[in-house]
């Protein structure tokens, strides 16, 4: 039997092809783009051993003149990380944490089954959506009767974190909102000026015309976490070119600085920052056009966050997407598909890599 001319042929081209696309293959897996920043954390052995139910825990702190402090975390969060290392290993802050609270750590992506204090049982993460929780960490303080009397949304520096420990350990509610206890005992601002920026809108401010997401900046005079805004996050070129796509307002929490609202309600920047419960400086709100919140920042973030956050508005992904940290986890593999380096705990005078 004479064997076909053409079978080696297309052998070798069969096998020709195979390589070559795996050569493509390596080649386009060598061009993905690397992640940085990710830290694992370990969390300290004096919290609380729960077995999730809420009720419970309420009534077990209650009993020990304590109230319940649930701590939303998920893996490799950097800020996650901050607020165990930097806060956590503080002697004054944990003694009063021991002292006043039962923290409960809960996994906004877990499966464990919660139940919460109606009685309803649920996953971790099903738990984390209801109450709408966009970042990690997030706490929230709980009352006796099981209703939320503070909420942290990111990571606080230790100072600010110290005043909200004692403002709920010492049932500060019941005498005045969170935003005027902090006003009262932070270092008061001193004379001086708002940063500006080229996209910050003029005054008058009416926003009865505008068209496009609607970002508000609520900041201070003499403010160091608006200097870190400004100077380490917001000279970003690329976070410029998105932030711009907006209509940016920067208003003084504490003027009385005339805005009228896209309803066509007229009020001032310290009323609006109160009907919003603005609490610190800077809080960045985001909103679309008529005037509904999308998204706010009140905690302190870098590059990767802040820039996520102003795209998840401009794109619209957030009517489709009601998870921030999903969106951002998509826009981070989108990104390193494009042969794009990530570095989620960055600063803009820094070069993506490990620190």
């Amino acid at each position: 039997m004479t064997r076909s001319p053409l079978l080696p042929r297309f052998f070798l081209s069969g096998v020709l092809l195979v390589l070559a696309t795996l050569a493509g293959e390596t080649w386009a897996a060598e061009q993905r783009g690397r992640y940085f920043g990710a830290k694992a954390t370990e969390y300290p052995a004096w919290f609380k051993e729960s077995f999730l139910n809420l009720r419970e825990d309420i009534a077990e702190a209650a009993a020990a003149n304590k109230r319940v402090l649930i701590v939303f975390h998920q893996d490799n969060c950097p800020y996650c990380n901050l607020l165990v290392e930097r806060n956590l290993s503080q002697k004054d802050i944990v003694d009063l944490m021991q002292a006043r609270f039962d923290t409960v750590a809960i996994n906004m992506w877990g499966d464990r089954e919660v139940t919460d204090y109606s009685g309803s049982r649920m996953t971790e993460k099903q738990f984390a959506a209801a109450l709408k929780v966009q970042f990690t960490p997030t706490l929230l303080f709980f009352d006796e009767q099981g209703q939320v009397v503070l909420r942290l949304n990111g990571y606080l520096p230790p100072q600010r974190f110290k005043l909200a420990l004692e403002y709920v350990a010492n049932r500060k509610e019941k005498e005045l909102p969170f935003r005027e206890f902090m006003a009262r005992h932070e270092p008061p601002p001193a004379s001086g000026t708002l940063h500006g920026e080229d996209f910050f809108a003029a005054p008058p401010h009416d926003l009865r015309r505008v068209r496009q997401p609607i970002a508000v900046f609520f900041e201070q005079k003499d403010c160091p976490a608006c200097d870190m805004l400004h100077d380490k996050v917001l000279t970003d070129a690329e976070t410029r070119q998105v932030v711009k796509k907006l209509y940016n307002l920067q208003l003084d929490m504490w003027s009385d600085t005339p805005v009228i609202l896209p309803d066509g309600r007229k009020t001032t920047a310290r009323e609006w920052a109160r009907q919003l419960d603005v609490k610190y400086a800077p809080t960045i709100v985001i909103m679309d056009a008529r005037g509904k919140e999308i998204i706010r920042s009140e905690a302190f973030f870098k590059v990767f966050h802040t820039q996520g956050m102003f795209a998840y508005a401009v794109t619209g992904a957030y009517r489709k997407e009601p998870s921030f940290q999903r969106y951002l986890s998509a826009r981070a593999e989108a990104l390193r598909e494009q042969g794009r380096d990530v570095d989620i705990w960055r600063f803009a005078d820094e070069p993506p890599g490990p620190r």
